[in-house]
Formats: structure tokens, sequence, C-alpha cells
């Protein structure tokens, strides 16, 4: 393995409150605070308003930046294609400023399902569009950032003499991390993303799409990966299946057929997630599949960290 460490995070159950019923955001900071001290290197929030309902991440990541003072917070992922650079940049560009540079912008398309195209739909965004608009976004929110004032002239969206403030803490604002997989996108992250953020079933086609973004310009290889940990494996599964299920609406066959999930004991996760870190992970964002959030981070922390560095 390399010696640069890999850096493990945190997402912040900001989708399962709404499913449970339970809309207390400030419970969710308390989540970010211990990950942190138990030794956690970043804590993230997901973004979809209307598909699956949940805190606005941005909103929450501003809080969470008060409450905390190392951690780096991120989004996994943010639909920039939904909201306008200008606004976009705005808040990233403070949200930045609040976290002393500890930002990170994680964004995608939005998955190619009816449930994300009824989201674009019901905010008036063409759904067709949504990449194009995503990397105009990105090209025109780099040059807001400046802290000038700039002009911009794409297909999708055009201004002139712009200038926002605060600009971000750091020269360039936060980094862009790309999720995605499949020659465009990953020649797309090569292209234009400051990391890649994607979440293959195996690690063997993590190693061959990371081969496929290259060199060219330095780009930050995460994961995202979803773990069940429970001490009998067989209960693992079935709770995977419950909570996939009722994350999704959609069977856990299909989803674990595009997605990174594992179900199992603690010292089992590990050894699967050493697997992507030998195949060049070096940023895992865990989703915990549970009802009890607060035990399991305590266990990802004591039971499945420790094995995760004493491999590196």
């Amino acid at each position: 393995m390399t010696n640069q460490r890999a850096r493990v995070g945190y997402l912040l159950p900001t989708r399962e409150q709404d499913l449970a019923g339970e809309h207390e955001p400030g419970r969710l900071v308390a989540q970010a605070r211990r990950a942190e001290e138990l030794g956690l290197d970043s804590v993230w929030a997901g973004d979809s308003p209307v598909t699956r309902p949940r805190a606005d991440p941005l909103l929450l990541m501003a809080a969470v930046a008060q409450a905390t003072e190392r951690v780096a917070l991120g989004t996994a992922v943010l639909l920039p294609a939904l909201r306008h650079p200008i606004l976009l940049a705005h808040q990233l560009a403070t949200l930045d400023r609040l976290s002393d540079g500890r930002l990170i912008a994680g964004m995608g398309g939005g998955f190619p399902i009816q449930a994300t195209e009824d989201q674009f739909t019901a905010i008036g965004v063409g759904f067709a569009r949504r990449i194009g608009r995503m990397e105009e976004s990105i090209e025109a929110m780099r040059r807001l950032w400046s802290g000038h004032a700039v002009s911009y002239q794409g297909e999708h969206f055009a201004f002139e003499d712009v200038r926002l403030a605060p600009p971000p803490s750091r020269p360039g604002g936060p980094p862009i991390w790309l999720a995605g997989s499949g020659e465009a996108a990953l020649r797309r992250v090569g292209r234009i993303g400051d990391g890649w953020l994607p979440y293959p079933t195996e690690a063997a086609t993590y190693a061959k799409e990371r081969a496929v973004i290259g060199d060219d310009r330095p780009v930050t290889p995460a994961l995202y990966a979803t773990l069940c940990l429970d001490d009998d494996p067989e209960k693992a599964r079935e709770r995977l299946r419950t909570s996939i299920e009722r994350y999704y609406n959609a069977p856990l066959e299909f989803i674990a057929s595009i997605q990174a999930l594992f179900a199992g004991t603690a010292q089992d996760a590990a050894a699967w997630l050493n697997g992507y870190i030998d195949a060049g992970a070096r940023h895992l964002v865990i989703r915990l599949a549970t009802d009890d959030h607060e035990a399991d981070l305590e266990q990802l922390a004591d039971r499945v960290l420790p094995l995760v560095q004493e491999a590196q």
C-alpha cells in the first residue's frame, strides 16, 4: 500500500431521519461532532430535496462547521444542475469561509431513474440537459470564486460583471469531487474534477476505472460505500435489505448491482474496505445501514476504523 493514509468519513443520516418521521437537524449536528471526537476525518450530507426528502445539506453543514474544528465537511453528492451557479457559488464560498476551508463540494448529475427526472421536472429544470448544466456550473463557479467581477457565456448560463463576497477561504474555491462511472463520467473527472467519489460494486472495477481517469491532473480518488455491521452476517444482510429498500424504494438486488454495499462483521467490513484502498481509494465515505446511528457510529470508529488504519 501507499504511505499516504486513506481518510475515512461518515455520512450523516439525513434521509433516514425523514423516513423515521424525525425532523431534528440538531441531532445530526451532534452526530457530526461525535464523529470528529471518534477520530473520523470527514462528515458528509446528501442532497435530494424532492426524490428522497431530507435536510438541506448546505444549511446543515453551516451548523456543523460551527460545531466542529477539524473534520472536512462534504456533500455526497450535491446536484448543481438544480441551482443557478451564481447562487450556489455564493453559498459554497460562504460555507467554505465558515468552515475555515474544510469544505469538499461533492457533485453529481443525478442518477437516471424516473424519480430523479420527476424531481428535475418539479423544480423546472430539464433533466436531459443536467450534465451540460453541471459542467457549466462548475466552470462558472470557479470563475466566481476569484473574488473579482467576472463574466460567463455558456449554453445554459450567461452573466456579466458579477462579483461575489465573501470569496472562499482557499484560492480557487473548495475542491470539487465528481461522482460517476462509465467512460464519459470518468473522462469528465479527469478533465475538471479535483476528486472522484464513485460507488463501484467491486474493488477490481474501482482500479480499472481509476486508470481511465488518468494522472493528467491531481484527483483525489474516494469511495462512497454502505456498511451494515453485525456479528451475525445473516442478520446483517437482512438489516441491509430493510434499510436499503426503505431508503430507495427499490429491491436490494438492484441497488447491490450498482452500489458498493457490505453486510457482515466489523472485521470483514474492514477487509472489504481495505480492498478498495489497495485499488487506490484514498478517502472512504461510509453510509451506515442501521436503525441506531449513534451505536453503529461508535462501532465503526471502535471496530472498523482501527483495522483499516492498521492495514495501512
